[in-house]
């Protein structure tokens, strides 16, 4: 059995010499190291030996088998990086070839800063609108009667507000505002939302002004809400939003449904305060209307005022957007010029 193991080894040895191919390794294994193979029909017989046979045969077969399995390892690896090589050698990459640009699309600069202004509200507490609380298409009721705007006010005039042919009082919103009303009819103060969305005017195009744009409106109503809660909220939003700290000052305004009525200035970013061309050398920039809710509104939607009081606000995003990224010219957001959109 000894001499026939060594003939097995010796004819096993001879076939992995002349092996051209992994196949050909893999063949090899099979005749001789497999389950079916001849080592191990030997090993089969190992049974019928004396104990001290089977020792020095098994012994002997364990030897071979761990050659046979090393010389085959041996050669696979050769054969294998000789493979690699040539499949490296046939499939070469230049790493220094530029890469291939694949375009990528960016938010409106729209979209981002009404993001931006909608969480730094709801850190301050506000909640938005939900959806069907401020549609575009508005009827008179909401969009004038109901806050406090009287019949013959020039907002009303059709060279003001678009009106829809659906019916003779439904219109395009020419406000935010009117989502103040649908939520008081619905919800019982404590009250804290902001109502983002578009809004349509009968305006002359130009660098300043566009038939449509966006606002958003605000609205706190609670007992004891004073001007100085408006003053505190609004300067801690002007605060966050053009990252630091700015002089602002709040110049008597009217709005039928805000009763005092201010509006918002902050110091031009442009110049400092020091006058220039955008802020037409005041040193100031508008950015928002403002005021306490009128009595008025407040009894219209069943709130009573003697227990209750509120403010509300509302600003352009377009010119939120102008003012932190020194854009001049409003028409720009809307022309979808990519040279535009790609800086933001």
């Amino acid at each position: 059995m000894k001499e026939q193991l060594e003939k097995i080894y010796s004819n096993a040895a001879n076939d992995i010499s002349k092996a051209a191919s992994i196949n050909d390794l893999e063949q090899i294994k099979a005749k001789y190291l497999s389950r079916k193979g001849e080592f191990n029909e030997i090993k089969k017989n190992l049974k019928n030996l004396s104990n001290e046979d089977k020792r020095i045969i098994g012994s002997l077969a364990n030897e071979i088998t761990e050659k046979l399995e090393a010389s085959i390892k041996e050669k696979h690896d050769v054969f294998y990086q000789a493979e690699l090589n040539k499949k490296l050698q046939q499939e070469r990459i230049d790493v220094t070839l530029p890469g291939k640009f694949i375009p990528r699309g960016k938010v409106h600069p729209i979209t981002s800063t009404t993001n931006e202004i909608v969480a730094i509200f709801q850190s301050l507490g506000f909640s938005v609108v939900e959806s069907d609380k401020s549609p575009e298409v508005e009827t008179e009721y909401f969009n004038f009667d109901m806050l406090n705007i009287p019949k013959d006010h020039p907002a009303r005039d059709v060279q003001d507000t678009f009106y829809t042919t659906i019916a003779q009082n439904v219109v395009l919103r020419s406000q935010t505002s009117g989502a103040q009303i649908h939520v008081m009819e619905e919800q019982k103060p404590p009250i804290r939302v902001i109502s983002p969305g578009r809004v349509y005017r009968n305006e002359n195009i130009n660098a300043r002004k566009n038939n449509f744009f966006h606002q958003i409106e605000g609205l706190y109503v609670d007992k004891n809400i004073t001007f100085g809660d408006l003053k505190g909220v609004l300067n801690e939003f002007i605060r966050i939003y053009f990252g630091s700290s700015r002089p602002t000052r709040f110049r008597s305004s009217f709005f039928p449904f805000t009763e005092p009525s201010a509006e918002v200035d902050v110091q031009c970013i442009m110049c400092g305060g020091k006058g220039c061309k955008t802020c037409s050398g005041t040193g100031w920039l508008e950015i928002l209307g403002a005021g306490m809710v009128d009595p008025n509104v407040l009894n219209g939607v069943g709130i009573d005022p003697e227990v209750y009081s509120g403010f509300a606000f509302g600003m352009g995003i377009e010119r939120l957007a102008m003012l932190k990224y020194a854009i001049d010219d409003i028409r720009l957001f809307f022309n979808d010029d990519l040279r535009f959109l790609k800086q933001f």
